[in-house]
Formats: structure tokens, C-alpha cells, sequence
């Protein structure tokens, strides 16, 4: 079982900065390609970002890809997501996923663990 807990969340103006983290409980983090989804109220969850286990490929929506980076230390069993130039419609809560395959994730099925969320609200 794989624990992950989401930190960095937190209120920003439009055009600023924040970077998530998300750190994982077990040493087979490895094993385990990551990506960061999103809800904003009212809303589904949508799609952000996917790293597959290794980090030599990431994936991002369009509606954020040229902003936000996702990325991973290993040695550290986190995940990160630098998120530059937000705007007011980045607001939503922001979860971490795990699963074997990168496609998976990408794809919003059946993924293996999240975590539980944190919020970032970005005002206009």
C-alpha cells in the first residue's frame, strides 16, 4: 500500500508561482509512474500532468503545458510540480497518483493510489 501525501498547495495571485510536492510512503516508488490531476468546484476531475518512473518522460494537458513542470527525485520518493504563470481558472484541488503504467494515468483509469488533495486558489 502506498501512501501519498500532497503539500505546497496554497493562495496565490494571478501571474505568481507554486510549487507542489508530493511525497510517497513506499520504497517502490520507483515502480510507479506519477502524475498530478485537478478538481475545481462544481467540476470533474481533470488531467494535469504524468511522469513515467524513471522521469525521462513527462506529459502534460494543454491547458497547462508551457506553465507548469512536473518532476520526480527517486532518491526521495517525491514528486514535484513547479507551477509558473497561474491563473484565476488554476484554482482546484490538486491530487498526486500512482500507478504502473504511465497510460493509466493519462488516461484516468482505474489508477492505483492518490492522495488527498491540496488546494491552490489563485486570485485575479
Amino acid at each position: 500500500q502506498v501512501q501519498l501525501v500532497e503539500s505546497g498547495g496554497g493562495l496565490v495571485q494571478a501571474g505568481g508561482s507554486l510549487r507542489l510536492s508530493c511525497a510517497a510512503s513506499d520504497r517502490t516508488f520507483t515502480s510507479y509512474a506519477m502524475g498530478w490531476f485537478r478538481q475545481a468546484p462544481g467540476k470533474e476531475r481533470e488531467f494535469v500532468a504524468a511522469i513515467s518512473w524513471s522521469g525521462s518522460s513527462t506529459y502534460y494537458a494543454s491547458s497547462v503545458k508551457g506553465r507548469f513542470t512536473i518532476s520526480r527525485d527517486n532518491a526521495k520518493n517525491t514528486m514535484y510540480m513547479q507551477m509558473n504563470n497561474l491563473k484565476p481558472e488554476d484554482t482546484a484541488n490538486y491530487y498526486c497518483a500512482a500507478d504502473g503504467r504511465v497510460q493509466t494515468i493519462i488516461t484516468m483509469g482505474g489508477i492505483d493510489y492518490w492522495g488527498k488533495g491540496t488546494l491552490v486558489t489563485v486570485s485575479s
